[in-house]
């Protein structure tokens, strides 16, 4: 995460719940009126309230909507996410303003992602970020493919679902990792940008290097 922000330059303010859906079992996408703009594959830090430590969550909405979408999974004997999943409309937390550099460099990329990492690139592809993008999105389950119908039908062939657990006709029978490792081409010019967890960022940082990416073309926001 892009943590070159002082707390004094960005605090936090109240914000009012405008809706909250469980999108998969355990999965919340939690919605409230933005107070700021912001530019796509930016973050914000999100609290129950004032005292508490805030979390650090990609925004998940296009630039151009009056709300942010927050996308979450409810880790078991966290401080925040379960309380965060059962707020309501009308409810109120704690929000910084946006911030943070995973954003859009321009021209050609790849969006590889596993499980809530998507939520940076579904802000860019609903900001209106997806010409030249390719998305290579990893999950367990098949109902962890969120957004899938709306980036299957603007996407097309870019839309690559890669599912370790379960198959379908239309995922890759794999991970992130073994769908890259029977790729051969790998552009060298264009950039790389990887979301999810340390391991995952890493494990796909080195197997794009050795498979002559430049490290400065590969771009990463890790999730906790």
């Amino acid at each position: 995460m892009n943590r070159n922000i002082r707390p004094s330059e960005n605090s936090p303010v109240r914000v009012k719940i405008t809706s909250n859906q469980e999108i998969s079992p355990g999965v919340h996408l939690i919605s409230y009126r933005r107070n700021a703009d912001f530019i796509p594959g930016q973050v914000v830090r999100i609290s129950m309230n004032e005292e508490d430590p805030p979390r650090i969550y990609s925004v998940c909405s296009g630039n151009h909507e009056p709300e942010i979408r927050i996308l979450f999974n409810i880790k078991d004997g966290g401080l925040l996410t379960p309380r965060l999943s059962g707020v309501v409309p009308g409810d109120t937390i704690w929000d910084s303003r946006p911030y943070g550099g995973f954003t859009d460099q321009g021209g050609p990329a790849w969006w590889i992602a596993t499980g809530t990492g998507i939520a940076p690139f579904f802000s860019m592809f609903s900001s209106g970020i997806s010409d030249g993008k390719r998305l290579i999105h990893g999950v367990r389950h098949l109902n962890q493919f969120y957004f899938e119908d709306e980036l299957e039908w603007a996407m097309g062939k870019n839309y690559i679902r890669c599912c370790s657990a379960e198959h379908s006709c239309d995922t890759f029978p794999g991970r992130v990792t073994d769908f890259l490792l029977q790729e051969s081409e790998f552009p060298p010019g264009i950039k790389y940008y990887l979301c999810g967890k340390a391991l995952m960022v890493v494990e796909v940082r080195d197997l794009l290097i050795a498979k002559g990416v430049p490290f400065e073309n590969i771009l990463a926001e890790i999730y906790f």
